[in-house]
């Protein structure tokens, strides 16, 4: 699982006309399932959302995590970022989860995270979504549970 975390003022999310998902401050995630995720990937993920220390508390810029400021996640499912870029100009989205996986474990991990105590909104799954965020910092991360398992 692979996500483009970032620490936002404020995150919105519409469908058309409608707004499906709303934070104030908080994180926005694009999140992406790979076709090899497991469970394992949606927990380490929904861990390392819940828990990294990117808020910051006084003089020290990254020393509190989400729950502690009282914020919380807009997760948006978004498979391109799964996307490989490493050759050609077409990226190739063949690493991605077919789309009934992709929903099973996204659904998953925005249950897991909520399960750690965290707020969450998201957008609406396979839909075409406008994301507006104002990003704070800026502070961007990309968060790869693939990466975690060569530890």
């Amino acid at each position: 699982m692979i996500a483009v975390v970032q620490r936002v003022s404020r995150g919105e999310v519409t469908v058309g006309e409608e707004t499906v998902g709303q934070i104030g401050q908080g994180l926005v995630v694009l999140a992406s399932v790979h076709a090899d995720d497991t469970d394992a990937d949606v927990e380490w993920t929904a861990n390392k959302l819940a828990t990294m220390r990117i808020f910051s508390n006084g003089d020290k810029y990254f020393d509190l995590d989400v729950q502690q400021v009282k914020g919380a996640i807009l997760l948006v499912s978004n498979f391109t970022v799964a996307a490989d870029t490493r050759s050609g100009r077409r990226p190739s989205l063949s690493a991605a989860a077919p789309p009934e996986m992709g929903r099973k474990l996204f659904d998953d991990l925005v249950a897991c995270v909520r399960g750690l105590g965290v707020a969450v909104e998201t957008g609406r799954f396979g839909a075409e979504m406008k994301v507006e965020i104002d990003n704070d910092g800026p502070v961007t991360f990309i968060v790869d549970s693939r990466e975690a398992r060569k530890a």
